[in-house]
């Protein structure tokens, strides 16, 4: 078995150091990410989980009502929680970095993190977030569709892409959903995984977070933009794709998070 968290294991640094990257680092982070990926496979755990999770929301929105107009808005924003929801993988990868034994079950041990309150409260940050998220959407919806007569899920994808109601929506839609991702994108890019690593406060970790897209604003847009292509297309096959890339791109923000936070 491997070790569990103590204190003692935690690292210290009043100021974290931050090194500059290029994109050759996140092809190579991807690289990692797909090997932890392959050593220890995750992907049943994301069905198990994910599944039922977006199967609820999709058999809500069909069924029409108010749900409907927020199947993509739900299913998009999935990916604002997606830091907090990784952290399991961060610990495998830490585990095989260190050449320490490990196995599917290693996600569980960060349940007794000394951290995990911390990590708990950015857990209830980014709840926030989504519902933020999800409030503005639905707005957004109602100021441009909303006085449409929508009566089927068919009638609602027909009018976003062949009306000018459909392509304000998806405009105005696309650019709130940019910001939302590009704050989460700054707020946790290694805010999360510098909790599992050190024994740092939010505050410490989030500006440290801050200061890495600051000191890497291209390498870090194109991570964002990575992570987002990724995604969707993992959406297209029925969301199955996303057993596989959810955990890929967990491991690999943790091997990001090591290259830049010295």
């Amino acid at each position: 078995m491997a070790r569990a968290w103590t204190n003692d294991h935690l690292t210290t640094d009043a100021e974290p150091g931050i090194r500059r990257i290029g994109t050759a680092d996140l092809r190579e982070v991807l690289r990692q990410g797909w090997d932890d990926f392959l050593a220890i496979p995750t992907q049943l755990v994301f069905l198990c989980v994910l599944y039922p999770l977006v199967g609820w929301v999709a058999a809500r929105a069909f069924s029409g009502g108010e749900m409907m107009p927020l199947l993509w808005p739900l299913v998009a924003g999935l990916s604002l929680l997606g830091p907090v929801a990784a952290v399991g993988l961060y610990e495998i990868s830490r585990r095989r970095e260190a050449g320490e034994q490990v196995s599917w079950l290693t996600a569980f041990e960060v349940l007794r993190h000394p951290n995990l309150p911390l990590i708990a409260m950015m857990g209830v940050m980014l709840m926030a977030i989504f519902v933020a998220w999800l409030f503005v959407a639905k707005m957004i919806y109602n100021m441009t569709m909303g006085q449409l007569p929508i009566a089927s899920f068919g009638d609602l994808v027909n009018a976003t892409f062949t009306t000018s109601e459909g392509w304000q929506l998806l405009l105005l839609g696309n650019g709130a959903g940019f910001l939302f991702a590009l704050l989460v994108l700054m707020l946790t890019v290694v805010s999360v995984p510098m909790l599992i690593d050190r024994r740092v406060d939010i505050s410490t970790a989030i500006q440290t977070s801050f200061r890495a897209c600051m000191a890497n604003p291209g390498p870090m847009a194109a991570w964002g933009l990575i992570v987002a292509v990724l995604l969707f297309l993992g959406c297209l096959p029925a969301f199955i794709g996303l057993a596989v890339v959810m955990p890929v791109l967990g491991h690999a923000t943790w091997h990001l998070y090591k290259r830049v936070v010295v």
